[in-house]
Order: C-alpha cells, then structure tokens, then sequence
C-alpha cells in the first residue's frame, strides 16, 4: 500500500482498533484463478503472534478458501471511513486557485498464510465468536442454542474455516496532513457539516489528530 510518512499508522493498537471497527473485511488471494476476493467477518486475536491472527470461515461453494488450502498469502482490507474532499473546501482556492479534489480515508492491510480447517468442534467455537460478537447489540440478541441441532450441523458442513496469523500490516490515515492549518480547518468543517455519516466520522478523526 503506497503510504506517505505523513499518512502511514504506526501504532499496532490503532491499527487493530481499525479492524475490530470494521464489521466486513475484504480478503484477496491469488491462486490457479487468478485473484480472487470474498467480504468477511474477521475476529482478531489481539495477542496472538507477532501481530495478531484473523480468524473467519468460507462457504465451502466458495473455491477461494482452497487458495489458502494451497499456501497461498493472503491480503486482509479493513476499510473505514472515508469522504470526498472538494477544492472549495479549502479557503486558499479563493486566493490562488490552487487546489485539486482528493478523498480522505482509513483503512489497514494485513498479510499473511492462512491455515484452514473443518472440524465441527472448532467451527463452531468459531460461529459462536463470531455471532455472539455482531448480536451483542441486538435487542434479542441469536445464539447457536437457537438453531435446530441438526440445521446447525449441517450449516456447519457447508462451510471452511481459517486462522490467519498476521505476518504484515500497514495502516493509513489520510486525513489532509498536508494541507495547510486553515485548509485542514477547511475540509474538516465541511466534512462535519455533511449529511454523509462516513465524512462526518472523517470530521471526527481530524479533529481528533490535531
């Protein structure tokens, strides 16, 4: 990921706030199809390894998941929240005309070999994790005691899990580091003013940073 120094994350608690803030990930593979990507859940084992491990499951139908099987590395893409920034957000356009649109962003990648595996004890521990992570702020949250015994078995048959320990990772924040004071100023108040949720999470995060 090209990455400015002014832009790049450094901290490995931001960038793993980053992925536990992303409810759907995007991992990419390269195998005898050439690429392939699927959107996923992804849970982070914060202190495992160097520097975290991923864990999520496939469709057993999704033949990407034997890119993995094969040794494959593989690319986690935790995107947040980004914005469109116009020239006219800047206050020195007015003066030079100087300025060209951008867009300011969040995201982490992440690399790594995955292993894969299907027994039903562990994939299940794992749709437990992972459903009793995305329900805890249901009102009546699902659990797996829910499901049938037996629709659950073989829901569990119809997938493949991973474990995905987390060999590199770089994060980025480009939240107009470059421009000048009242240019930041600019933008950010724009942003907040938006009736887009994601520019104004991009408000938040600058005024933050300042």
């Amino acid at each position: 990921m090209y990455s400015p120094a002014a832009f790049r994350i450094d901290d490995l608690t931001d960038m793993h706030e980053q992925i536990e803030a992303t409810p759907l990930a995007i991992l990419v593979s390269h195998g005898p199809q050439g690429l392939s990507a699927s959107h996923l859940p992804f849970l982070l084992d914060r202190g495992a390894g160097k520097y975290g491990v991923l864990r999520g499951h496939f469709a057993r139908s999704n033949p990407q998941w034997q890119d993995l099987a094969g040794g494959a590395e593989v690319m986690a893409i935790f995107p947040g929240a980004s914005a469109y920034v116009s020239p006219g957000y800047y206050p020195s356009k007015v003066r030079d005309h100087k300025a060209v649109p951008t867009w300011n962003y969040v995201t982490v990648h992440a690399w790594g070999h995955a292993e894969v595996f299907d027994e039903p004890t562990r994939l299940r521990e794992l749709v437990r994790e992972l459903s009793d992570h995305h329900e805890r702020d249901q009102p009546q949250p699902w659990s797996l005691a829910d499901a049938p015994a037996d629709y659950l078995d073989a829901m569990l048959r119809a997938i493949v899990g991973f474990e995905l320990p987390i060999e590199r990772i770089a994060g980025k924040q480009k939240l107009s580091q470059n421009q000048s004071v009242e240019n930041r100023a600019g933008v950010r108040d724009a942003l907040a003013a938006s009736p887009m949720p994601s520019a104004n999470e991009i408000a938040r995060l600058m005024a933050r940073s300042h």
